[in-house]
């Protein structure tokens, strides 16, 4: 069926694949609670005064990359101005510690943020009568709380004085679309308020590519002026930030006709419409199916914007349309120009879907994108493609089997069969890159309920072609854990590792040795990721309970809250503030915060 901060379904497979993004010139589960909040509820803010907008730069000027000046350990791949005469000098482009994109500025996407000051006590509030609306004098420790749709499964990014949330249109803000559509909103970083939202309409094949209600899954990539995702349609595109306030930019101008979907009327675009600069189809242009949801959040770097396509089953559940479509792809990040396509044939091995992110570390200096496949393999890839016949594609430069044999077949010899408890798993989660190694945990889609899961430690350094058995290249791993889709979260004061599972349970893990330090059942099901920051860490369960754990070796729990509603998201934090998104409200939480007080 359906995934979580994943999964798409789709339908029909193209042959042609044209190589440019629309407008560029070639070149070679059911809802747990029931909306009944209005429009004019949609925010319930600390504060109402108006708050400056934290610019951006201008991406469009010479710019060079962190990646250039900096050490992978400490490297920050957003893009920054440069003033330059002679030699470039430069500034980073983001503003203080924002949270820029799915794993904050960090390309090996590690969960951790080194904030300091953020609250392990708060209270999200009671709800008023017969409302969805929060009560902010109830609240604790909270700025401000949006109400979203009525699933969310999206995770926040902040940049810019401006926040980035994926999902659905249960709670209609725009009273021109009362029907099911995906939505990324963008709102105001210091009050909550909307700025302008991304409304996609959904894939005319039904939940088989688009599965009702799930809303907008990818986090995008901010990088200065623009941000890059992955839409419920199956398409990559670039908006501008500012949406349409200042005009329709870039070379994508029917917006009009976007937004209400095809064969619909156009409708009139206003300043709280997104501005989309780009679009690539993936389905039309590659010809892909993604099964049941399109959700990955995209990678920049190096001027490259790297997504998973999310190809996989149809409806069947036993075929795959579409075996030569690429599993994940490369593009330039201003055009929207394909620039090329994994060479590594998973299509025809793919389990179920594929619904992993990518992320990047420097291995002996050099860049590597890594991807988490449907067919249960970890891969590292060259990121920069070559040309192989009419084709360019990012080569493989090695992958790691993460099921090992005893999950492929019983004590007899007898095959297991997909989506047996007992059996093999893809990988979902998003490789993490951290002091040179790489952490993934194997899981299915949540709609498949729990079995055996594994998560592995590997070195990267020297591997080439299928490395499973290389020595050297496990550095350990860790089978008491169960299906996991939780990537994980390491404190680099302490190297160790947090991750959680579907079965309910975090785990407190050596990051060095991979020996069990704690564990703790959180009794309902897990489908964020944990985040560590200021010495806490904080993950959220499917009966709406977020637990603050000490990052200690000794488990201690600081705080349990429930916030209303199923969690399953990541906290993030950005700019002294944590922001916490169950599936209906998005919480902005800030030591000190007293928003009964501020009020007018």
């Amino acid at each position: 069926m359906l995934l979580i901060l994943s999964e798409a379904s789709v339908i029909y497979v193209v042959n042609s694949r044209p190589k440019t993004a629309t407008g560029t010139p070639t070149t070679g589960t059911k809802d747990k609670r029931q909306d009944t909040s209005t429009a004019s509820a949609d925010v319930t803010s600390a504060s109402r005064s108006d708050s400056e907008r934290k610019l951006a730069p201008d991406t469009n000027a010479t710019t060079t990359t962190l990646s250039e000046t900096q050490p992978a350990s400490t490297m920050n791949t957003r893009q920054i101005t440069t003033v330059a005469i002679a030699t470039i000098a430069s500034t980073s482009a983001l503003i203080g510690d924002d949270w820029p994109a799915w794993g904050g500025s960090d390309p090996g996407r590690n969960m951790y943020s080194p904030a300091k000051g953020i609250p392990s006590q708060f209270d999200p509030g009671k709800f008023k009568k017969n409302s969805e609306e929060i009560d902010m004098a109830t609240t604790k420790n909270v700025r401000w709380v949006v109400k979203l749709g009525s699933q969310t499964y999206g995770n926040t990014v902040v940049a810019y004085g401006r926040v980035y949330i994926g999902t659905n249109n249960a709670s209609a803000r725009d009273p021109r679309f009362k029907d099911d559509k995906s939505v990324l909103l963008c709102l105001d970083e210091k009050m909550g308020d909307l700025i302008w939202q991304f409304t996609v309409p959904k894939l005319a094949s039904g939940k088989v590519n688009d599965w009702e209600y799930l809303g907008y899954l990818s986090a995008p990539f901010v990088d200065g002026n623009t941000l890059y995702s992955v839409t419920s349609r199956c398409e990559v595109v670039a908006l501008d930030s500012e949406g349409q306030k200042n005009g329709n930019d870039g070379p994508f101008k029917d917006e009009a006709q976007y937004i209400p979907g095809p064969a619909k009327p156009k409708i009139e675009v206003t300043a709280k419409d997104a501005d989309i600069l780009w679009k690539y189809d993936m389905m039309d242009e590659l010809g892909v199916f993604p099964h049941n949801a399109a959700n990955s959040s995209p990678l920049v770097l190096d001027g490259k914007v790297y997504v998973c396509t999310s190809n996989g089953q149809d409806y069947s559940h036993v075929n795959i349309p579409s075996p030569q479509s690429p599993s994940f792809v490369v593009l330039d990040k201003k055009t929207g120009e394909l620039i090329g396509e994994d060479d590594a044939k998973i299509g025809p091995h793919i389990f179920h879907g594929q619904w992993t992110s990518p992320s990047a570390g420097k291995v002996d200096g050099k860049w590597q994108i890594y991807f988490g496949g449907g067919d249960g393999f970890l891969y590292g890839f060259d990121p920069n493609p070559v040309k192989e016949g009419d084709t360019n594609v990012m080569k493989t430069i090695w992958k790691f089997e993460i099921v090992p044999d005893e999950y492929k077949k019983d004590k007899a010899g007898k095959p297991y069969k997909y989506p047996a408890p007992e059996g093999p798993s893809e990988i979902i989660a998003t490789p993490v890159f951290y002091k040179d190694k790489l952490y993934v945990a194997c899981g299915q889609d949540p709609e498949h309920g729990e079995g055996v899961g594994r998560i592995i430690c590997v070195d990267p350094k020297g591997l080439k072609g299928d490395a499973t058995k290389t020595k050297g290249a496990l550095v350990w791993e860790f089978r008491d854990i169960k299906r996991s889709i939780s990537t994980v979260a390491i404190d680099p004061a302490t190297d160790l590792l947090y991750v959680g599972d579907y079965s309910g349970y975090v785990y407190c893990i050596d990051a060095k040795t991979g020996k069990l330090q704690w564990q703790h059942d959180m009794q309902a099901h897990i489908w964020g990721s944990p985040l560590v920051v200021d010495g806490k860490v904080f993950i959220g369960d499917e009966d709406g309970d977020l637990v603050v754990f000490a990052a200690t070796k000794e488990k201690k729990i600081l705080t349990e809250v429930n916030m209303g509603a199923p969690i399953l998201a990541t906290p993030v934090v950005a700019n002294g503030t944590l922001f916490i998104n169950t599936q209906t409200h998005l919480y902005a939480i800030g030591e000190g915060a007293k928003p009964e007080a501020n009020q007018k």
